[in-house]
Order: structure tokens, then C-alpha cells, then sequence
């Protein structure tokens, strides 16, 4: 996982990191640092949580892993044209 395309995602939805973490079931005493953790690179959520992460924050599970900002704006248009109504 790209640590970079969690905190885009993130600040596009406007949440912070601890309501982040929050809605994709991290206890919420924890919650803040392990988004921290997670968008700094320091460690990797497995896959099951980026799963959720992308239903809350609305890409494709995909978007966190494309290195390219180009492929992952067109994957992200994609998405939203077919998921949010377009």
C-alpha cells in the first residue's frame, strides 16, 4: 500500500485521521496513531482493512496500490462515475 494515496483519500473525504479509524473499526483509543502509523508508512494495514478503508473513504481498493498519479486519477474517475452516480 501506498502510504501517500491513504492521506489523499482521507483529506479528500475531510475526515480526520481518528474518525477515519474509527469507522473502519479500530478502537478508538488507538484509532489516531494506527491511521498515523499507516499514512507515515511505518507499518501496513492488511488487506482486509484497506478493504474497508476504501468503502469509507470511496475509491477502489486498487487506488492504494497504483504507483502512477495519472492511472490513479482515471481508476478514481472510473470509480466515481459508476459508483456515485457519474
Amino acid at each position: 500500500m501506498l502510504p501517500y494515496r491513504l492521506k489523499q483519500a482521507r483529506e479528500r473525504m475531510g475526515l480526520a485521521q481518528q474518525k477515519l479509524g474509527i469507522l473502519a473499526g479500530i478502537d478508538e483509543a488507538t484509532a489516531s496513531a494506527r491511521m498515523n502509523q499507516y499514512e507515515r508508512g511505518v507499518h501496513t494495514p492488511d488487506f482486509e482493512l484497506v478493504c474497508r478503508l476504501a468503502v469509507i473513504l470511496q475509491v477502489p481498493a486498487c487506488y492504494f496500490y497504483i504507483q502512477e498519479d495519472e492511472l490513479a486519477d482515471i481508476v478514481q474517475h472510473w470509480y466515481d462515475s459508476h459508483h456515485n452516480g457519474g
